[in-house]
């Protein structure tokens, strides 16, 4: 999905085993403790290969009959971020509406929330929810970025570059919203600025095929062809299906002079998504 390829979602799973193992005594007794503890575990995402061991052992702690409400909070945060795993959205967002009712204060359910609205492209209600993660814990760099990649997406890239700063300022070392704010800065036309921050979020260690493909439309848009070229074949090898770097990459051969492989590229990126163009025209650069 396009989104997920220019600012990274950041969902929160929270750790369930001190709130169960001291508020559930009772469970624990009543319950073959090897199991329950098992369940903890699993449903905190200790195994990682399985969405739906980790989607049962949630349902368990949240069907014991004496589970605390703090610990009940995090057992349906946890299932609905299995939920986002599996692209069930609507069912992580009940989870995540339950873990908000019992749980008022809680912020990373807003966040995981506002994370399963913008998949759902539901972008206002994501923002929504994301306003209420960050007045709850106004240091949630996440949260923030989220919020950015939701403004992204309603092309109100001023907003989304203030929110980058913030998750920025709140951690230095957060590649994602490096990334972010590099795309974000590129098409408002601060090329100088964005491409450091693509250089800083490669630094940072995230050298996905977004960093390189906004890497790629900061150097496509300074007029420098073959290192767009570069960069874009960079992000092409790890989403061969990515379709702001095939179009941008058409662009770039295309003032090169190679005209076939630009028109190869091209129709590709509008195979994956047929209105490529329009978008790249909104950013000052349109096919002819």
């Amino acid at each position: 999905m396009e989104f997920s390829a220019r600012g990274t979602i950041i969902y929160s799973v929270a750790p369930i085993l001190v709130l169960l193992l001291l508020g559930s005594m009772v469970a624990a007794q009543n319950a073959k403790t090897s199991d329950y503890l098992r369940n903890i575990e699993l449903c905190n995402g200790s195994d990682r290969t399985s969405i739906e061991l980790q989607i049962n052992a949630c349902t368990a702690l949240i069907d014991t009959s004496h589970v605390t409400k703090a610990a009940l909070a995090i057992a349906h945060n946890n299932r609905g971020n299995a939920y986002i795993a599996k692209a069930d959205y609507d069912r992580a967002i009940k989870d995540f509406d339950q873990s908000i009712k019992v749980n008022p204060t809680f912020p990373k359910p807003f966040n995981n929330r506002g994370v399963a609205y913008l998949r759902k492209a539901e972008y206002d209600l994501a923002i929504k929810s994301l306003d209420e993660a960050i007045k709850l814990d106004p240091e949630y760099g996440g949260a923030f970025a989220n919020r950015a990649g939701a403004y992204v997406k309603k092309n109100e890239y001023d907003r989304a570059a203030r929110d980058y700063d913030e998750a920025i300022r709140l951690n230095p070392n957060f590649g994602a919203a490096w990334s972010g704010r590099c795309w974000t800065r590129a098409i408002l036309g601060l090329l100088q600025a964005a491409l450091e921050d693509c250089n800083k979020a490669l630094e940072a260690g995230a050298p996905s095929a977004a960093t390189y493909d906004s890497r790629g439309l900061i150097r496509l848009k300074m007029g420098q062809l073959d290192v767009a070229i570069d960069d874009y074949d960079s992000a092409l090898r790890s989403d061969p299906k990515l379709a702001s770097a095939l179009y941008g990459r058409g662009l770039a051969k295309l003032k090169k002079g190679d005209k076939a492989g630009s028109d190869t590229d091209i129709s590709a990126a509008k195979t994956v998504q047929a209105k490529i163009g329009d978008q790249f025209a909104r950013y000052g650069l349109p096919e002819r």
